[in-house]
């Protein structure tokens, strides 16, 4: 059963990851039943929007919502998945920056800097994403990968009208 808005029992500073399919999204809590997050680039969730929206780097804003609005039908849980690894800042600290970030303008690349990025490097001052190794490694070897990312390249330079001879 997924949590309700009285037990979904996050503290501030912890990182929320919301399961959309094919790809998470990650917020910070910052308490009184808030996050903060980035708007993704597109409102696409088709598959062929997403795949538009990793080939396409862009600016997105930084938001503070209520948790249910970002999380919407998902399910979603706390995941501080770099507590192992690195020491988290102090929750204060982090709040702090969250709410900083608040209606800033960010780039956001789905490979290089996307909402998991964001979340760390606020977390832990470490930008990290385990997104894009898990979609290599779990389904493509590494030349597969370069192959299609060629040939979607070219989908999308032609997609969006580019003139180019063969």
């Amino acid at each position: 059963m997924a949590p309700t808005l009285f037990d979904h029992g996050a503290k501030p500073g912890d990182l929320i990851e919301i399961f959309r399919g094919t790809y998470e999204h990650w917020a910070v809590y910052i308490g009184g039943n808030e996050v903060v997050h980035l708007i993704p680039p597109s409102d696409d969730s088709s598959p062929f929007g997403s795949l538009l929206m990793l080939l396409d780097s862009s600016r997105v804003q930084v938001r503070r919502q209520k948790i249910w609005e970002v999380v919407g039908g998902h399910r979603f849980e706390i995941n501080n998945l770099l507590d192992h690894k690195y020491e988290p800042r102090d929750r204060h600290v982090i709040v702090r920056e969250a709410c900083r970030t608040v209606s800033s303008a960010q780039p956001y690349n789905a490979v290089t800097h996307n909402c998991e990025h964001f979340v760390t490097e606020i977390r832990y001052g470490k930008s990290e994403s385990r997104q894009p190794g898990q979609v290599v490694q779990s389904r493509f070897t590494q030349d597969h990968v370069i192959d299609m990312l060629c040939v979607l390249n070219l989908l999308f330079l032609y997609l969006r009208g580019d003139q180019f001879d063969f």
